[in-house]
């Protein structure tokens, strides 16, 4: 049971170790891309390539007749990866093992949605993968193993979600054919990782260098980094912080350095709304950003 990119390898290491895969859940199809065209999740086009059967229902909570479609399937185990519905606890009983979900964190750190951005946003110089037994609560279920990676000092989201990706796959694996014993969570150091909206790329540049720098690198590639400049969005895509003082959003020189709260920062690679991605030094070529330019 899974959706994005994230649940790819989970799904490819199971089918690949001899498993017998009953059916693979995922959200439906939706307009995706600039024609809005219908397409699949990349977990049923993955399914779909391996010849499995692909059920995407639209919800669970309030359909019986879903829940009862899978209590059919007499189920030993549900292996669950960043699926996106909620599954009733009729469904949490029904697999013999129960529903193993794979989450990108090291549990209790970053219970919910946004686990890697989370991460990277807090400075957090570890994370990892736990496998854990599901319950009602939000990631609040016992934990059958983990795994921990360091978080590289210029680590974006996109290089740690392959990293987690494909850890994630091969300690679901071991946690079938161990079964190991369920150990509860810590009940000190729990925080929660909430779901991102793509107004939260907005930088603020009252914020000090270092803080706008990891907002960068968590929200690769999505929701991105954005400031105004000239009435246009202009994507923040990389950079480096760097010493700096002025007022926070003014460019200080006419290489696109610019003051934040505290010291600055500078892109490296960026992109005009409706454009391809530039490096600094080519977009500044063919658009003049002289010092005192204000970005916001």
């Amino acid at each position: 049971m899974g959706s994005p990119d994230f649940a790819v390898p989970t799904l490819l290491a199971l089918h690949g170790a001899g498993h017998q895969v009953a059916a693979v859940y995922c959200q439906p199809p939706r307009p995706a891309g600039r024609g809005q065209q219908t397409r699949a999740c990349p977990v049923q086009a993955a399914a779909e390539r391996l010849g499995l059967p692909v059920r995407s229902p639209v919800r669970l909570r309030t359909d019986p007749a879903a829940q009862s479609a899978f209590a059919a399937l007499d189920l030993d185990a549900a292996v669950v990866a960043a699926y996106g519905l909620v599954l009733p606890p009729a469904m949490l009983d029904a697999p013999r093992r129960g529903c193993l979900n794979v989450h990108a964190s090291l549990l209790p750190r970053w219970r919910g949605a946004t686990p890697i951005q989370a991460a990277i946003l807090a400075g957090d110089e570890r994370t990892g993968v736990t496998v854990m037994q599901m319950d009602a609560g939000l990631d609040t279920g016992t934990m059958l193993l983990s795994a921990s990676v360091p978080i590289p000092a210029r680590g974006t989201a996109a290089m740690l979600h392959d990293v987690l990706a494909d850890l994630g796959a091969r300690l679901v694996l071991r946690a079938l054919a161990d079964d190991p014993r369920p150990m509860p969570q810590p009940q000190e150091g729990v925080t929660y990782a909430a779901r991102l909206a793509r107004d939260d790329g907005r930088i603020d540049w009252a914020h000090d260098a270092e803080a706008i720098d990891r907002r960068v690198r968590a929200f690769d590639p999505w929701p991105g980094t954005f400031t105004f400049w000239a009435d246009s969005v202009l994507k923040i895509l990389s950079a480096d912080p760097e010493p700096g003082v002025g007022v926070p959003g003014t460019v200080l020189d006419d290489a696109l350095l610019v003051a934040c709260g505290s010291g600055a920062l500078r892109p490296r690679r960026v992109q005009l709304a409706g454009r391809g991605a530039l490096d600094a030094a080519a977009f500044l070529r063919g658009h003049a950003v002289p010092a005192g330019t204000r970005l916001g």
